[in-house]
């Protein structure tokens, strides 16, 4: 029995595993899923928007959503695909990471849309209370040692070793489930693939301890087409928090994809519509230098992550470097921006009364600016004479005024020698 939520995930190539059962589960009636995350960081990172994503279509589908931080699972931290175990986090730590990752979900769903509202919960608040004991007795003993290291999450780490504390991830997350499945009647969990054994273990506690039946669906890890990572750039991850990854940097990861990583990623990342994703493909593949899938792909996912002001910084940003733009889009920029913009261009540090004491531009492009731009007076003398140096995006006209610089930020200037090689001098 096809569903279509199910029928738009798959198109979507977002199914790796699917319980027998849940499309029917999901066809019968409004079906509660959720998806947990892990507060190991103050922000949510572009791997984390797979499930972020498996949830939002849940919601569109007439389904109530609910997203799981764990506050307890990430003091024990989750084994799977980890070759080492993970550092521990005090609890004040714990607290703002989860706190900072709330208001990031609060982006993608709906929370005030009646029966299928999304809900936000905190495992720690039903863990608090319960007792290692009271665990071990009423928990522990409807799971077997053998089911448990069956799992590849265990079995994978048997050589390098792994201890109690994360052994019993599977039994803690698989409690999660059975709480929301008696409290929320939660019949589905979903996630990446490397959480199927974690989450069939939560189905399989449901039916051993209250006879009940649960879901499970995952998603496939993404992998780009190359074989590197996705979700990591030159700087590590590409985190959701502004302050982490600027807007301009978020936009420029999807912007630089590769055609068949587009092509993926659109369908996974977006919510455009499969007749609007095809007719983006067929353009194109008409005139593919034009980067019309790279183009959308960064376009939606900036909006959505951020806003349409930081997309339209991001693209006037983009623009300084690799197209036509004016000492107005410069100026309109903010630092944090500017900076990442030409973080690799070649960077000078002058003072005030250096700047102030530059007799004209051949002085201030040379000497001034300790030989960085151009090594003598002469060659500075002769790029400036065939009008080939800009600061601040506007022509040097007259190589011996004095110059007059008004500063970017109060602090910087950008020199352009020829069409692409940019300099950015910090007055100090």
């Amino acid at each position: 029995m096809s569903n279509p939520l199910v029928e738009e995930l798959k198109w979507r190539g977002m199914v790796h595993d699917m319980m027998p059962g849940t499309e029917e589960q999901l066809s019968k009636e409004v079906t509660t899923g959720y998806v947990g995350f892990d507060p190991t960081a103050d922000s949510l990172h572009i791997g984390n928007l797979v499930p972020v994503m498996l949830l939002v279509h849940l919601q569109r589908a007439g389904h109530k959503p609910v997203a799981l931080v764990g506050g307890a699972t990430g003091m024990v931290g989750d084994p799977s695909g980890k070759s080492a175990e993970r550092p521990m986090l005090d609890l004040d730590k714990l607290n703002h990471n989860l706190n900072s990752q709330k208001k990031q979900l609060q982006k993608f769903l709906n929370f005030d849309c009646g029966e299928n509202s999304a809900e936000i919960v905190n495992n720690y608040d039903w863990f608090k209370d319960i007792s290692f004991l009271d665990f071990i007795r009423d928990t522990g003993k409807h799971i077997t040692v053998n089911y448990m290291m069956s799992k590849d999450s265990v079995k994978n780490r048997l050589e390098t070793g792994m201890s109690f504390t994360e052994f019993t991830y599977q039994l803690v997350q698989g409690y999660d489930f059975y709480h929301l499945y008696n409290e929320k009647n939660c019949r589905l969990q979903m996630g990446g693939s490397d959480q199927w054994g974690n989450i069939v273990t939560g189905t399989e506690l449901i039916r051993r301890k209250v006879q009940g039946e649960a879901f499970a669906l995952t998603a496939p890890l993404i992998k780009k087409a190359d074989g590197s990572k996705f979700g990591k750039s030159e700087g590590g991850n590409v985190w959701l928090d502004a302050e982490k990854t600027s807007p301009y940097k978020f936009y420029q990861y999807w912007l630089n994809t590769s055609d068949e990583d587009a092509s993926n990623f659109i369908r996974i990342f977006t919510l455009l519509s499969k007749e609007e994703i095809e007719a983006l493909e067929k353009e194109h593949n008409e005139a593919p230098h034009l980067r019309v899938l790279q183009k959308a792909l960064a376009e939606d996912i900036t909006i959505r992550v951020h806003s349409k002001a930081d997309l339209d910084t991001a693209i006037k940003a983009s623009n300084l470097l690799f197209g036509k733009s004016t000492t107005e889009d410069l100026e309109s920029i903010d630092e944090k921006t500017l900076l990442a913009v030409f973080e690799g261009v070649p960077q000078v540090d002058i003072t005030t009364s250096e700047l102030a004491e530059a007799e004209g531009y051949i002085d201030l492009l040379s000497t001034t600016t300790k030989e960085v731009i151009f090594k003598s007076k002469g060659e500075a003398r002769r790029m400036l004479q065939g009008g080939g140096v800009s600061i601040n995006k506007a022509k040097i006209e007259d190589m011996n005024a004095k110059p007059e610089i008004k500063l970017l930020q109060d602090k910087y200037f950008l020199v352009q020698k020829g069409k692409k090689n940019y300099y950015l001098i910090t007055v100090k």
